[in-house]
């Protein structure tokens, strides 16, 4: 599990305007969360990017080290955190907040970690057409932050038509546990549609659907109720 480390500043003001101004001085505002408690903090966007760029991503092990005013005095400016969550421009990309998570490098969390498909192109979609399904893009774990895996590699390349790797199925290293249902299907290879079939959908009109046949009888039994109501609803 790689390691980062990230600078950060304490801060004491909250609320859009000093967001903005901190953007426009070209830092971010951040929040660290500790077993309930919170913290406001000052990053810079370029700290947060190197994070998520990293071999690990989101999951990666911040070394936060925390500069300026603290209000508790034990508090030695360095915590191990992660990236809980973080925020970006819509229109230019740009990191625009974050929240961070301090960890304890002794116990156990639960996390969601990406899941990769690895291997050649699977038997039954080389030789019978099918099509590889990548059904689970993610999977939780829990274990200790040392032991998170940067990815949740799954071999799919013997997988024939009609078969599935499920999450019982995947290799479980130790001191790692999977969260998931076991029977939730990770990858799967499905039969190709045919051309065909896939003209005919295509083919099919928005909507169109075959209105069940009634008897004139009940038919007339809706109608006639269907102008009570509407003799009730005009008194």
């Amino acid at each position: 599990m790689q390691k980062i480390t990230v600078q950060g500043e304490r801060r004491t003001k909250a609320g859009k305007g000093v967001a903005r101004q901190l953007r426009f001085s070209g830092k971010i505002p951040a929040v660290i969360y500790s077993e309930g408690k919170s913290a406001l903090l000052t990053l810079t966007p370029e700290e947060i990017e190197k994070v998520l760029h990293s071999a690990s991503g989101e999951n990666t092990l911040i070394n936060l080290q925390i500069t300026g005013e603290k209000k508790d005095p034990s508090d030695t400016g360095e915590h191990i955190a992660i990236l809980r969550d973080f925020q970006r421009d819509p229109i230019t990309g740009m990191v625009l907040h974050a929240d961070l998570f301090e960890i304890s490098m002794t116990e156990a969390i639960s996390i969601m970690v990406q899941v990769e498909v690895i291997g050649e192109t699977p038997v039954g979609v080389k030789t019978d057409g099918g099509a590889l399904q990548h059904n689970m893009r993610e999977l939780e774990v829990r274990c200790l932050p040392t032991l998170i895996p940067d990815h949740i590699q799954v071999d799919a390349s013997a997988l024939e038509v009609g078969q599935s790797i499920h999450v019982k199925d995947l290799p479980v290293k130790e001191g790692i546990s999977f969260l998931a249902d076991p029977s939730l299907v990770v990858v799967s290879v499905t039969a190709a549609i045919s051309d065909e079939k896939l003209e005919s959908m295509l083919s099919a009109e928005p909507g169109e659907s075959k209105e069940p046949e009634v008897t004139a009888e009940k038919e007339d039994k809706e109608g006639a109720g269907a102008e009570t109501k509407g003799e009730e609803k005009s008194k």
